[in-house]
């Protein structure tokens, strides 16, 4: 019985310790116009656990060259490799948020949550209250 016990902790110990499920996975960011695929983002969690994420690719011609509308440390720097995503927390049942996100279209950074459904993730970025924000539906790459 005793080694029952030991087995259970040490196995609730080792799910604490897993890894975040979107950690290490690439997503297609779609046009919400075009509903063409833009780019390909992957996601990794840093060692304070929370979730950043950067464009791996650009899938639309003509755009991958620079961000020259984002301000700051964005500035004109390259959209491939571009951490666009930072921050984002875990707050259960494949719920996030806490996070912020660059939109290289407008070079504005908006706060962030997201839900994980499946193959699909629910971005919201919105600035103030999450009301007022939208969606973008992200869809996995296998």
């Amino acid at each position: 019985m005793k080694k029952l016990w030991v087995a259970g902790l040490l196995g609730l110990a080792s799910m604490a310790n897993a890894a975040d499920p979107l950690n290490g996975t690439v997503w297609k960011t779609m046009d919400e116009k075009t509903n063409k695929a833009k780019a390909l983002v992957k996601f990794t969690e840093q060692k304070n656990g929370t979730l950043s994420a950067s464009i791996q690719q650009v899938l639309t011609p003509g755009e991958e060259n620079a961000c020259s509308k984002c301000e700051g440390q964005y500035k004109n720097k390259s959209l491939k490799g571009l951490t666009i995503v930072h921050g984002l927390k875990t707050i259960g049942a494949n719920n996030y948020e806490g996070g912020s996100i660059v939109d290289p279209n407008s070079g504005k950074t908006y706060k962030l949550k997201a839900q994980l459904n499946g193959n699909n993730l629910q971005m919201r970025g919105f600035i103030g209250m999450s009301v007022l924000g939208r969606t973008q539906t992200w869809q996995r790459v296998n």
